[in-house]
């Protein structure tokens, strides 16, 4: 039977039920990536046997994150660095678009009214008594139309569901930006701090070069010491300057770029970092997920990814109904007053039609052109949730590897300093005796120099691994739906589906 002559036979209302009771098969709405089932990279020996916390990934909840290391500039950094950050700013102002979109989506689905009010005054002429007298006439309008398209096959609901789920991606997205953007602050601290810490290992040095180069030059002038070792030794208090120069620029340049993050007075950026400790000890690490897939499902992106899956097979849904009929019913409800001399008049009207239904017949393949192109998102789509899931298994692994590798070399830096010091100390007792030359008391400073920029540098590479890691396990946040059920349930498990935080603080 045609929809013509059920709606006849049935009668409107039931058969506006029955035909928006109809939808198209959509696309799986989530894709599967394959996971590991346990990491290749060693998860650090302190956090092996420790729980997953429950605490859920709401601001204050990232922020705590960062106090564990008890530094409040940096926290104030990180917080100034978010509000000043256009990447975040955009990404709010995506979830802004992406709500009024949802709200527009959803509204389709329901009646639309639209209200109108008009007058109008003419003149009526007319002859009386060999003359003629105008009359007046007054007409007063007021109509409310309404007009709905019934979702015959699930159109309507596939553009709801589109808009509501990329609602939901741009708020993980959000999360993303700003989880990004702690990081990169953190790594700019972090290098400041670690380039201060330079910085004095090289003003020690060029102190230490400059007076064995006044030391030698007295000596010099009094005939005790070769005029090479004089210009050896200058060479050398020199070389540190000109060392020491380039690290104050760089640390300068650090300073710029944390000042050009944060949108913070440079004086007063500098003044605070002065007052602050130059070398603080990271924050042990805490519990690591065990389970891969547990902990990628707490990465906004790979959350925000999954949902553009979802969003693309509403669309699919969507554009393959574009391909059916629609149906559409109008109706409106006025009232009219007229207005002769002493005389009005008013009017009550209704109106429930036409009910229209539209058939596709001919548009040169359009409809099924722009279905194809949808299900080819869709599966660019799935494409890139999947390599999203490689990339994030890739992030974590490296992570772990660059922190267990830190946290090996840490005590060989630190021995190699030591004993280089020592050295250095007897080397430079001998010197001043006079049973060692300048050449080895210079070669013993190159290599505690050496030492000690190494252990510099293998601070900062731990520095920039554990915020590395912080990145790379969502920073704290977890999905929507988790936050609800740690938010109603005093425990939580965690499991390949369920997850939990990645780190306890």
């Amino acid at each position: 039977m045609s929809p013509l002559r059920l709606l006849g036979a049935l009668g409107v209302p039931f058969a506006l039920t029955a035909l928006g009771a109809c939808s198209i098969a959509r696309p799986p709405a989530i894709a599967t990536a394959p996971i590991p089932a346990q990491w290749n990279a060693p998860l650090p020996a302190s956090t092996a046997a420790v729980a997953p916390a429950t605490h859920t990934g709401s601001l204050p909840a990232l922020a705590e994150w960062w106090r564990q290391l008890d530094d409040p500039l940096l926290v104030e950094l990180i917080a100034a660095a978010q509000d000043a950050s256009p990447t975040v700013a955009s990404a709010a102002a995506r979830i802004a678009e992406a709500r009024s979109t949802r709200v527009a989506a959803g509204s389709a689905l329901l009646p639309s009214l639209d209200g109108t009010l008009s007058a109008t005054r003419s003149s009526n002429p007319s002859s009386s008594g060999g003359g003629f007298s105008v009359t007046p006439i007054t007409t007063l309008q007021g109509t409310v139309q309404s007009r709905w398209e019934v979702d015959l096959f699930g159109r309507l609901r596939a553009d709801r569901d589109a808009a509501q789920t990329r609602l939901a991606g741009a708020d993980a997205r959000w999360h993303d930006a700003r989880v990004s953007v702690a990081a990169d602050t953190a790594n700019a601290y972090f290098a400041q701090r670690t380039c201060a810490q330079q910085l004095a290992v090289s003003e020690s040095d060029a102190r230490s070069r400059s007076e064995t180069a006044r030391l030698t030059d007295l000596s010099a002038r009094a005939g005790f010491t070769a005029p090479a070792d004089a210009a050896l030794a200058r060479a050398s208090a020199s070389d540190a300057s000109g060392r020491l120069t380039q690290q104050r620029a760089q640390c300068d340049v650090q300073r710029k770029s944390l000042v050009a993050l944060t949108g913070m007075d440079e004086g007063a950026l500098s003044a605070r970092l002065l007052a602050t400790t130059v070398s603080q000890p990271l924050p042990p690490l805490h519990a690591v997920a065990s389970v891969p897939a547990a902990l990628l499902a707490q990465r906004p992106d790979v959350y925000a990814s999954e949902l553009d899956v979802a969003a693309a097979s509403a669309d699919v849904g969507s554009a393959e109904a574009e391909r059916y009929p629609k149906l559409s019913l109008t109706g409106s409800v006025g009232i009219s007053q007229y207005r002769v001399g002493g005389f009005s008049q008013s009017l009550d009207t209704w109106s429930v039609g036409p009910v229209s239904l539209t058939l596709p017949l001919l548009d040169g393949g359009a409809r099924k052109a722009n279905a194809d192109a949808s299900r080819a998102r869709y599966d660019e789509a799935v494409s890139a949730y999947r390599s999203k899931v490689r990339q994030a298994v890739s992030e974590v692994e490296q992570a772990l590897v660059n922190l267990q590798s830190t946290d090996a070399r840490a005590g060989d830096a630190d021995s190699a300093v030591e004993n280089y010091q020592a050295s250095f100390n007897a080397t430079q007792a001998r010197y001043d005796s006079g049973l060692a030359s300048l050449f080895e008391l210079e070669d013993s400073r190159r290599t505690l120099y050496s030492a000690q920029t190494a252990r510099v540098s293998l601070q900062r590479e731990r520095a920039e691994a554990w915020v590395s890691l912080y990145r790379a396990t969502g920073g704290g946040w977890t999905r929507p739906a988790q936050r609800d059920a740690a938010a109603t349930s005093p425990s939580t498990t965690t499991s390949v589906s369920t997850v939990s935080k990645a780190m306890k603080p």
